[in-house]
């Protein structure tokens, strides 16, 4: 037999039909009868497999089941990683600013002058020879009518009478990122807009920026769960649209500690996402001046 003619049997084979039947014992009654070949039970159990394996990949992927394979994560596990990861990055800015009171105190030691003093007595220089150089202001019409706009806009503006130290603080102030992702709708895009929208996946968590006391919780219509921290130097932060709020009215909060949990609570919402406040003084901050949301 050649090679064509074994390949032709052995697929003539596959296609021959057998019939499976079932018969009473006592009457010899064929109670059930159906026509199979081996190419169809070959199909079918392949199929069932592969159904059954596809089956296995959603559940695992999809659901909790994943948290029980060897080797993966709880979500424990999951949050301590993210607050361990966060930790480093406040611990590398901190070892950052050591290196450079270290280096400037090495410097004044040596008797060398460090180099942010230098760039100071280069402006304070140059400040110097201005001063000196005689300068006449002529008044004019529209330099009049310019000072009552800019008086007029100012009128209402508490940041006017703030304290120049108390700013000089505030500069110096390091925040935690209450919730890292995209920025979608910035501080003052849309009117009345006094924050930052930041979308990020539902039910993350929601840090304060700084150490303080929880002044208030509730419900809002428009903006659904609302919680406010009081802080030190007349700063409060505000989060809204909240699923879930972790903590009550006279709660005492560290910096990085979870207050909440993203949602997409109120009227004024399009989706999970975080609505970001920053207030000082009375006047409302653009929170992307003093912390980095990537």
């Amino acid at each position: 037999m050649t090679k064509g003619e074994k390949r032709k049997h052995f697929y003539q084979k596959l296609r021959n039909k057998y019939r499976l039947a079932i018969f009473n014992e006592q009457t010899y009654e064929e109670v059930f009868g159906i026509r199979l070949s081996r190419l169809n039970v070959f199909t079918s159990i392949g199929s069932i497999l592969i159904f059954l394996i596809i089956i296995v990949i959603f559940l695992t992927a999809f659901t909790g089941l994943r948290e029980y394979i060897p080797g993966y994560p709880s979500g424990k596990e999951r949050r301590m990683i993210l607050r361990n990861a966060e930790l480093v990055d406040s611990l590398l800015y901190e070892i950052d600013r050591r290196d450079r009171f270290i280096k400037d105190i090495r410097t004044i030691v040596s008797g060398e002058i460090p180099e942010g003093a230098v760039m100071n007595a280069n402006e304070d220089s140059a400040n110097q020879v201005n001063s000196n150089q005689s300068v006449s202001f002529k008044k004019s019409t529209e330099d009049s009518l310019f000072r009552m706009q800019v008086e007029q806009e100012e009128r209402f503006n508490l940041s006017v009478f703030e304290d120049k130290n108390q700013r000089t603080k505030l500069e110096h102030t390091f925040f935690f990122t209450p919730l890292k992702g995209v920025i979608v709708n910035k501080f003052g895009d849309s009117q009345r807009h006094y924050g930052v929208d930041i979308v990020a996946a539902p039910d993350a968590r929601v840090a304060s920026v700084l150490d303080g006391t929880i002044v208030f919780t509730g419900w809002t219509v428009e903006t659904g769960y609302v919680i406010q921290v009081q802080h030190e130097n007349n700063l409060i932060s505000i989060y809204k649209h909240n699923s879930v709020l972790l903590k009550e009215m006279g709660d005492r909060v560290k910096a990085g500690e979870a207050i909440a949990k993203v949602g997409n609570s109120g009227e004024l919402t399009t989706g999970p996402h975080l609505h970001f406040e920053l207030w000082y003084n009375g006047a409302p901050l653009n929170p992307e001046n003093h912390i980095s949301f990537n």
